[in-house]
This record gives C-alpha cells, structure tokens and sequence, in this order.
C-alpha cells in the first residue's frame, strides 16, 4: 500500500495509465476503466467535444471525482501545434499536466525529440506538469529532465503495433541512468505479459490504450492489465534469480539421506 507511483508530487496507487480511444463505445471504455483499477486517464484534446456540451462526450463517461484526467497532444507534428493544444486543454479546464506528443513520422508515429524537447521547455515555462512520450534514447531523456519533464515516457514498440516490449536493453539502461523522475513505458504493449515485462525491467509504470479497446474482451482485458502491472511490479522488487547456463537444483544435495 505504501508503494506508490509519484509523479510532480502527486501519489498514485495505480502504475497503470489508460486511453480513452478506439473503444466500441463510450459504455464500453467506462466498464474498462473501472476493471482497471487506473487513477489516471489520458484524454487526447483535439479529439474531444470541448465546446458544445449538448452533444455527447467521452468525457461524459468519466467520473472526474475518481480518475485523474491527463490531456495529451496526439495528432499534433511540430512544438508549435503540441503548445497551443496543451494551452487549450488547460483553458478548458481539462489539466495543467499533459502527456506530450510530437510525431515525427505518419507511419511509424516515432516521435520529432527535436520539436518535443522545444515544446517542453517552453510548456515547462508556462507552469505545465509535462510527460513527453519519446523514444528509448538516453540521450534525449537526460535532455528533457533537464528540461524540466516531470517523467519520461520511452515506447516500448510503435504506438499501437501490439508487438510487445521490443528494447529490454535500452528499457534497462534509460532505468539505470534515469532516476530523478519516473520511468513510465508508453506504447507497444500487446497483452499481459508485455505489461509484466515492463514493469519487471524497473518501469514505475505502462500507459496502454489499444491493447485494451481492441481486444475481443476489453473489460477483461482491463482487469488482466491491472494484475499484470501489479505482478511485475512486485517481481521487479523481489529481485529474480540471476540467469545460469546449467541446471541448479532446487534441493541442496548436502545433508541428504544415503
């Protein structure tokens, strides 16, 4: 219970992040979100109704006395575009977090670090909470701590591929040598296993939305994210038995019977 994931200060029991895209239907993503167990939800602000209220929203679906709303910047392809959306879903009363997309490519969705690290230092300036999802490069994730990022969000596979954690040796490093803020791994993760991976290479959490929403089950699959994160989590902190090329055997051969 006192293990907590804190981010700019503020505690969450949960180290599992969820989306609120591709769903079947605005029903359907509430029942996931509960089976969760998440406290923070990422809303992308250029594709919610943030107008007219008399339509329907997803926002409508979510309770904001229970979920932490953490707008993002999907869609958006240079510093400029990920500052002014970050600005709207703050004036509109959503956060001043936001989890930080600047996309360098259409069809990998691979992140622009360049106009990522300039719009975090510039949302930094403004008073913004920034997570930045980026790529798995330690280079750039020491740059925007220093920029101010109150986490760093490396991708563990192509947004939305499923492919699973595809860079245990870079995960591994980025958690070595980033310790000021939390390590949260964000995208790529397919299944509950993925999610259990991340968390034993030292992630102090997963952020997932497609491998909830599409699969044939998302509820269930919501409830199998949640025991997922909590299981590598808890296996991360045990410490595993190193790896050994030849067998060891599980009863000590000293003090036998003979």
């Amino acid at each position: 219970m006192n293990d907590l994931l804190v981010i700019a200060g503020r505690a969450f029991h949960s180290r599992l992040i969820v989306g609120t895209g591709k769903y079947r239907s605005f029903g359907e993503m509430r029942r996931a979100h509960d089976a969760s167990g998440a406290e923070i939800i990422t809303v992308a602000v250029r594709r919610v109704n943030l107008t007219d209220r008399s339509k329907e929203s997803l926002l409508d679906y979510i309770d904001r006395d229970k979920y932490f709303l953490l707008p993002n910047t999907a869609g958006c392809y240079n510093a400029e575009e990920a500052i002014r959306t970050a600005r709207l879903g703050r004036e509109v009363g959503l956060s001043n977090w936001v989890k930080l997309e600047v996309i360098g490519d259409q069809q990998t969705l691979f992140p622009d670090t360049a106009e990522l690290l300039k719009a975090t230092e510039q949302l930094v300036r403004e008073g913004f909470v920034v997570l930045p999802y980026t790529n798995d490069d330690l280079v750039v994730a020491r740059r925007l701590v220093e920029a101010g990022a109150a986490a760093v969000m490396p991708l563990g596979a192509p947004i939305g591929s499923g492919m699973g954690i595809q860079n245990h040796a870079s995960l591994r490093i980025l958690r070595e040598r980033i310790t000021e803020v939390p390590l949260i791994v964000d995208a790529g993760v397919g299944t509950a296993s993925d999610a259990t991976v991340a968390m034993e290479l030292g992630s102090d959490g997963v952020l997932m939305n497609t491998a909830i929403a599409e699969a044939q089950d998302a509820v269930l699959m919501a409830e199998a994210m949640r025991h997922a994160v909590e299981a590598g989590r808890q296996a991360f902190l045990a410490g595993r038995i190193p790896k050994k090329l030849y067998a060891s055997a599980s009863s000590p051969l000293a003090g036998v019977v003979r």
